[in-house]
């Protein structure tokens, strides 16, 4: 039992860094506003087209970079379930049909 915890933890650490490396993008405003992010949920830019920002409100630009930000964390939502998955199917293998699956 204490193997397989270890196997897990070091599996979720695996994940983690894999997840560090994934980028994903929210975008709002016809890309007018992009946020790019790591499958992590750590946002590592935010790009403002310079003719939009020109003309945008101060209420309208925060809105629309909410609108990107949670687009960029739906995906990044998205892609760690799916990584999550991939490693519970590849420890556990064999176990789905135990689940009635």
């Amino acid at each position: 039992m204490f193997d397989k915890l270890m196997e897990a933890q070091q599996k979720a650490g695996e994940v983690k860094k894999r997840l560090d490396a994934i980028s994903v993008t929210g975008t709002a405003e016809g890309g007018k506003i992009t946020v790019q992010a790591n499958a992590n949920k750590v946002v590592q830019s935010v790009s403002i087209d310079a003719d939009f920002f020109k003309d945008a409100d101060k209420e309208e630009l925060e809105e629309l970079l909410v609108v990107a930000i949670n687009k960029a964390m739906e995906q990044a939502d998205n892609v760690s379930q799916s990584e999550m998955a991939a490693i519970t199917s590849a420890m556990f293998g064999g176990m789905g049909g135990l689940f009635g699956k």
